[in-house]
């Protein structure tokens, strides 16, 4: 079983002045969800190399026990300090993706032609493909076998408007994923805000925020267990 995590590359916050990135329970959660499986995992990001990390997903207040378990763990932290670059991997090599989130991804990835291309590919093989929190934001412009938006009609979730309003950067972000995905003509569903729920669509699984993630990569593993 061999998985792909895909990171983002991008480290400014908008016009903000601050810094973003991935955030590191997003990372972390499915990432000892897959190793404790036994997957093999690759991490990918546009620009290779070490992936920026949310500043505020390090601070005490958002740390867990896969947190704590991965700033003690040598080798993880190795893989994350070397991913590969994005235009490397293919679906062919992987049985799954999952795409952790933060809010660097609604710049990159979501206007990504090779992230675009990759995800595309994955469904097209019918192969798992999942997304938490921002990530997935990156379903954008993907487009399913027939021409139209994967997530148009699916049913999915993603980080929520009032989620956004309470970190302050609703005017900051590029677009609103929820705003997003009904405009899109998906079907989004959303949970209590910051509590973990997770949907899933056919082979399509996203998770609302970084408290989804484990659940998020618990129901990817099920669908390649299944």
């Amino acid at each position: 079983m061999k998985i792909l995590m895909v990171l983002t590359s991008h480290d400014e916050l908008g016009n903000t002045g601050k810094k973003t990135g991935f955030w590191l329970e997003e990372f972390a959660a499915p990432y000892y969800v897959f190793k404790d499986a036994g997957a093999d995992i690759v991490v990918a990001s546009p620009a290779g190399g070490q992936p920026p990390l949310d500043p505020k997903s390090d601070l005490p207040e958002f740390q867990t026990a896969l947190t704590t378990r991965f700033k003690t763990d040598n080798a993880a932290q190795q893989v994350l300090a070397s991913t590969v670059k994005l235009e490397t991997v293919t679906h062919d090599d992987f049985d799954a993706v999952f795409y952790p989130g933060g809010h660097g991804p609604l710049w990159d990835l979501a206007e990504s032609r090779t992230s675009i291309q990759l995800i595309e590919s994955f469904n097209r093989a019918d192969k798992p493909i999942a997304f938490v929190c921002h990530a997935p934001g990156v379903l954008r412009h993907v487009k399913a076998a027939n021409g139209e938006l994967l997530i148009k009609g699916r049913t999915v979730t993603g980080f929520t408007n009032g989620e956004e309003a309470a970190v302050e950067l609703t005017d900051v972000v590029p677009f609103l994923v929820e705003d997003e995905f009904i405009a899109s003509g998906a079907h989004y569903v959303k949970g209590a805000d910051w509590m973990p729920f997770v949907v899933e669509d056919g082979n399509l699984v996203t998770g609302q925020n970084p408290a989804s993630s484990e659940e998020a990569a618990l129901r990817l593993l099920k669908k390649l267990n299944a």
